[in-house]
């Protein structure tokens, strides 16, 4: 019986496939499965092809009792470790094995556990101290006119704190159920930059900062969701106030360019630079994940949530352009957006 199955069966097989005879011997495997594992074209003993114990045992079981069975198979390509997961089914005479390669869903899977625990933990902090100052006033400062300000005051903020995290999950929620719909909106990134820098001014006022316009493209019309630029665009501002200390000067420069690396076509380039303390560069490629913090009490004091930069990623992303961070420590900080025009 296995041997009526030819290499056309296991092409037809869209992942990686093979058939061992009686003996636990390779007898035909499909072209998916000899690019995972080159000696997999061979004829030779299971054994001495993939040295896993784990999977030639599920083969031998499999061979011995008939009963389909399921392992893991762990193959590293050089610049990561995939995981497998294999089935094993009963032929006339051998067995079938078949691959699936589940290394993004573990990811996944390990993204989602790592979101909830991180927005467990960023709501917690808050409702305790919310939740401790209740039951103070309730109870040692029930009559102390002081402390009850002094602790509405605290809880105002912690509240507020909530309030933004709930805001930036909200928007990082609708970023991504809209990131394969390319917006296709005529946006003026003019007129939305006169509209941030307008909104943000008092901001910069409170810190003794500045805004301003160093350089401008003279048509910058690109296809866009306005609200989400106005978005992208406010969270790079505040980011450079927030962190660039007091009396920072923030610099925004617009201009177009023929191309650029990983977006197609003719470019609007939108950077925002500030003259802050800079950040270390083993923290960059990192700045863009989901509550990724290089300072976690300075960022909780400054009212950030940790999703301003994962919201800007995605709708960079939805808008098929690319963003790139720059910084030198003492230095300070340029990041840079590449919007398509078309």
């Amino acid at each position: 019986m296995v041997e009526r199955f030819d290499s056309a069966f296991l092409e037809g097989i869209p992942l990686p496939a093979f058939i061992v005879d009686s003996d636990a011997r390779l007898l035909a495997s499909n072209a998916l499965m000899v690019d995972l594992q080159p000696k997999a074209s061979e004829s030779l003993p299971l054994i001495l092809v993939f040295r896993q114990p784990a999977l030639n045992e599920a083969v031998q079981i499999c061979l011995r009792t008939g009963a389909p069975q399921r392992t893991v198979y762990l193959h590293g390509d050089g610049r990561q470790e995939h995981r497998f997961d294999v089935s094993i089914s009963a032929l006339n005479g051998g067995a079938f094995v078949c691959f699936r390669d589940i290394t993004e869903e573990r990811q996944l899977d390990q993204m989602r556990r790592d979101f909830v625990a991180n927005v467990s933990h960023e709501l917690r902090t808050p409702l305790t101290a919310i939740l401790g100052f209740i039951e103070t006033l309730q109870g040692p400062a029930k009559g102390d006119a002081k402390a009850q300000d002094r602790f509405l005051g605290i809880m105002s903020a912690e509240a507020n704190r909530m309030n933004r995290l709930v805001g930036d999950l909200l928007s990082l929620s609708r970023v991504e159920d809209l990131s394969r719909m390319r917006p296709t909106d005529p946006v003026d990134l003019h007129r939305l930059l006169r509209s941030a820098i307008q909104n943000l001014t008092p901001l910069a006022e409170e810190s003794h900062s500045v805004i301003r316009m160093d350089q401008q493209a003279e048509d910058c019309v690109v296809p866009g969701d306005a609200d989400q630029l106005l978005q992208l665009v406010t969270n790079l501002i505040e980011n450079a106030l927030k962190y660039g200390g007091q009396g920072t000067s923030v610099a925004l420069s617009l201009r177009s360019a023929e191309r650029a690396t990983g977006v197609k076509g003719k470019v609007a380039v939108l950077t925002v630079t500030d003259n802050g303390p800079g950040i270390d560069e083993i923290h960059i490629p990192r700045l863009t994940e989901r509550f990724y913090r290089i300072d976690s009490h300075r960022s909780r004091e400054m009212g950030g949530t940790g999703l301003g930069l994962a919201i800007v990623k995605h709708i960079v992303h939805r808008h098929r352009g690319r963003l790139e961070i720059e910084s030198t420590l003492g230095k300070g900080t340029a990041i840079s957006v590449f919007l398509p025009f078309g």
